[in-house]
């Protein structure tokens, strides 16, 4: 013992190891050449590793080879460790351990699910520090994710077997709704085992499920399983990499198997963390892709701190842009109209905001094409809120909001009251005005060119809208040129009102003719189709 040279080995700081120099210089590439050139001596010497693969657990399984006589058992459950402390010491010579551990790469497809889950928890510490661990973590990875696709393939409706499909929700039979159950949770029972990996080691699981073509829904349901179990036990700096990389992964799935809600759940999740750009527009992207199916509350979103707006307009802003861009392909009429809809929802919901700016309502009201909308009375209905609010903008301001109205678009009621709202701009009713004559311009011209023996579109709508329009038109004809103030330079439009006024009265007059004449021809048709036939003379 006496001629025996005692090293001290410091791991990372965590342990310190006294070992014979000699012994380990013997199995050790990194050991020999540092001592090559050295002689014992009385004092002790010491090495310091501040990165050394594996810690503790490595240098100990290093230890118990070399004091063993270059003998020791490879198992699924040491195999990494293994594997990264014997190229970081270049255990190539006696007994060869790095050669020995790298024979054990072949032998991967055949370990258990635990084994494998055992090495890849392993990798995913060593994946920085070990130029081999790259590739056992994808042989790892292929295994891992083969057996899991062949579980799916024998999971009848992997896809589909979620509580909330439709199996759930209709089946009155226990014994069906037990089976749907079962094939629920054949399909998710990997969950709870692949939740424990890193941020970075599930990008790579779940890039890997990707290229194998295993079920996008199947995967989204494990991403926000894994984000939802994650996400309240981590620190901040872990929660942001989760977000993150839970964005990333649902950002390279098809879109329809990620839904709409699960991404507002995440987008509130994400507000505190500060989660990276990119990050946060793949995730408004997503969302903008999906508009069509969120809901006034998911829009309800506090602003950034430090603003003192109540909702942030400027992240619907952005979602609705995402929308109409949907990668170059324009949406559909019906997705615009519902889209239009909820927008006008929300504009009436931040326009009693007192520090919500007007370039940012503008904006609100502008941010979708006019075809998107059939009528503008919700859009008229929140500026009125905002003006009643918003009382000390100027003539200009007040002039630049009202001139996004269409008034074409807007109905007899809604001028009636915008002609008596001090709160519009003089301008804003003439227009609206205006407007009106047009329409009831138009209708007389239908009427007159339409006659009751034809089956004209134009016609049989004069007829149908009369009742309903009439009275309302020719109640604002007369409403208007009683409370507008109209002055000399306005005497034209006068006349036009009067003129207006006779108009209605035509009309109702030819509108009445040809209910009367509509209801003969009705009559007649009628009688023609129920009276018999008249029968053929026998022959005599």
């Amino acid at each position: 013992m006496a001629d025996r040279c005692v090293l001290e080995v410091d791991v990372n700081g965590e342990e310190t190891f006294l070992v014979d120099k000699k012994i380990i210089s013997a199995y050790s590439g990194k050991f020999s050449k540092l001592f090559a050139k050295s002689t014992c001596s009385k004092r002790n010497l010491k090495v310091i590793f501040n990165e050394f693969p594996g810690g503790v657990e490595s240098f100990e399984l290093i230890s118990r080879f070399c004091y063993n006589n270059g003998r020791i058992d490879v198992t699924p459950s040491n195999f990494s460790l293994l594997l990264c402390a014997a190229e970081f010491m270049e255990m190539t010579g006696t007994h060869n351990l790095l050669e020995k551990t790298k024979k054990s790469i072949e032998e991967i497809s055949y370990w258990t699910w635990p084994e494998l889950l055992i090495a890849l928890k392993q990798q995913q510490h060593l994946l920085s520090v070990s130029p081999n661990s790259s590739v056992i973590l994808e042989r790892c990875l292929d295994s891992l994710v083969g057996r899991l696709g062949l579980s799916l393939e024998t999971s009848p409706s992997a896809s589909t077997s979620s509580p909330d499909s439709s199996g759930f929700r209709f089946s009155c039979d226990t014994k069906s709704t037990e089976s749907l159950k079962n094939s629920f949770s054949r399909a998710t029972w990997w969950f709870e085992d692949l939740s424990v990996f890193s941020p970075n080691l599930i990008e790579m699981v779940i890039k890997s499920m990707v290229s194998h073509k295993l079920d996008h829904s199947v995967i989204n349901r494990f991403l926000l399983y894994y984000h939802k179990s994650r996400i309240y036990s981590s620190s901040s700096v872990e929660k942001r990499k989760i977000v993150e990389t839970v964005i990333d992964m649902l950002y390279i799935l098809d879109r329809s198997s990620v839904s709409c809600k699960s991404l507002f759940g995440i987008l509130r999740v994400s507000l505190g963390l500060n989660i990276c750009k990119s990050c946060r527009n793949k995730l408004e992207t997503m969302i903008g892709y999906q508009m069509g199916e969120a809901t006034l509350d998911n829009l309800l979103i506090p602003p950034p701190y430090g603003t003192s707006y109540l909702y942030d307009v400027n992240l619907v802003l952005r979602f609705v842009k995402a929308f109409l861009s949907r990668g170059g392909c324009r949406p559909s009429i019906p997705r615009l109209k519902k889209v239009a809809s909820l927008v006008d929802l929300y504009m009436s919901e931040v326009a009693p905001d007192p520090c919500l700016k007007p370039s940012k309502f503008l904006a609100l009201v502008l941010t979708l094409p006019d075809s998107a909308r059939d009528s503008h009375d919700a859009i008229y209905s929140a500026m009125d809120m905002y003006l009643e609010v918003h009382t000390g903008l100027s003539e200009e301001e007040r002039v630049k909001i009202c001139c996004a109205l269409n008034y074409e678009k807007l109905s007899a009621e809604t001028c009636m009251h915008l002609s008596g709202n001090t709160k519009f701009p003089s301008k804003t009713a003439v227009h609206a005005l205006i407007s009106q004559q047009s329409k009831l311009k138009s209708l007389l011209r239908c009427t007159k060119n339409s006659h009751p023996s034809t089956n004209s579109p134009c016609w049989l709508s004069a007829i149908t809208s009369k009742e309903n329009y009439k009275d309302e038109a020719s109640k604002q004809v007369v409403l208007y040129a009683g409370k507008l103030d109209i002055t000399a330079d306005n005497e034209k439009l006068r006349a036009h009102l009067k003129g207006m006024q006779w108009r209605v009265t035509e009309l109702e007059k030819v509108c009445r003719k040809m209910q009367n004449q509509m209801g003969k021809i009705m009559r007649s048709r009628i009688s023609s189709h129920t009276s018999p036939k008249s029968l053929p003379r026998l022959c005599s």
